[in-house]
């Protein structure tokens, strides 16, 4: 008879409680309402239900089919469907709705558009910032979109677009050290990652780059301040390291659970490499907390 491996159980430190009240069940309502699509009801994020309470969410742009099959990812790979050009309009006016004052803006992976999804990702960029923005109305906080982008098969002109609708900040995930690119990340390649987040420092010094680092698949502590140390040499801003959760049994299997004690040896690791904006936690995620991270 066939053994088979035993499912590791979750540590006392990843067994998070639902937040009491707050508004989870009139956010989710309204991006329903909306037609919208948002990572953290597709990736099946831990964080959700908190940040719904807090009346923040994570839009996922462009449809929820993926092309890719990463190894790591909820998000479903299929035949994508075609670019709502409504979106940016109904993303914008949830926002609004939301009293949302930073949004965070991500896609699925779409390598079947010419350029990935790029000109659209603008359109919700510059729709936000049209429709939320006080323009000259003293006293009025500003609307900060950030997004976390896709690596656009290393099309340059893809990430002019991006850049040139100017969002606040850009985050694309380098998401596992490089040995483990094959087996996790097979349709991407680590160096093209890296060489993302140097362009988008020279095409303009001025926005910030983001990276995420999830760990437990089986990665050392020293490729992990390898791949940091070529993060931040290739101009990364602001780091999140979180724990990789296993979605369901066809994904990848956990390897390890990292402590709360190790997760604070890796942002130290981080600062004595020269970030000043890590956030690393069990919990973390690329954009969870995405504003107090970026006013830090």
């Amino acid at each position: 008879m066939c053994k088979t491996t035993p499912k590791k159980s979750k540590p006392a430190w990843l067994k998070k409680p639902l937040p009491q009240g707050g508004d989870y069940q009139r956010v989710k309502k309204l991006l329903s309402n909306a037609n919208l699509t948002t990572v953290c009801q597709e990736a099946n994020c831990p964080n959700m239900f908190e940040c719904f309470s807090k009346d923040t969410s994570t839009f996922m742009i462009l449809g929820s089919e993926c092309t890719r099959h990463c190894m790591f990812c909820n998000v479903t790979a299929n035949k994508p469907t075609p670019v709502d050009p409504d979106e940016p309009m109904r993303v914008a006016m949830a926002a609004a709705e939301l009293g949302l004052k930073y949004i965070v803006v991500t896609s699925v992976t779409r390598d079947d558009l010419p350029d990935g999804g790029a000109t659209h990702f603008a359109s919700v960029i510059k729709e936000i910032k049209t429709r939320l923005n006080p323009g000259k109305n003293e006293g009025c906080q500003k609307v900060r979109v950030e997004v976390l982008i896709p690596d656009f098969q290393g099309d340059i002109k893809a990430l002019e677009t991006i850049v040139y609708a100017k969002p606040d900040v850009i985050n694309h995930n380098i998401e596992t050290v490089a040995s483990l690119y094959d087996r996790v990340r097979p349709e991407a390649i680590y160096q093209r990652s890296l060489d993302l987040l140097q362009r988008v420092k020279a095409l303009d010094p001025m926005i910030p780059a983001k990276s995420g680092i999830m760990v437990g698949l089986g990665e050392t502590m020293a490729e992990l301040n390898r791949t940091m140390e070529d993060l931040f040499k290739h101009g990364c801003d602001i780091l999140t390291i979180g724990q990789y959760l296993q979605p369901t049994r066809r994904h990848l299997e956990v390897k390890k659970y990292y402590s709360p004690e190790e997760f604070k040896q890796l942002e130290q690791m981080a600062r004595q490499l020269g970030f000043s904006r890590v956030a690393a936690g069990p919990f973390v995620r690329s954009s969870y907390n995405a504003q107090d991270l970026f006013n830090t």
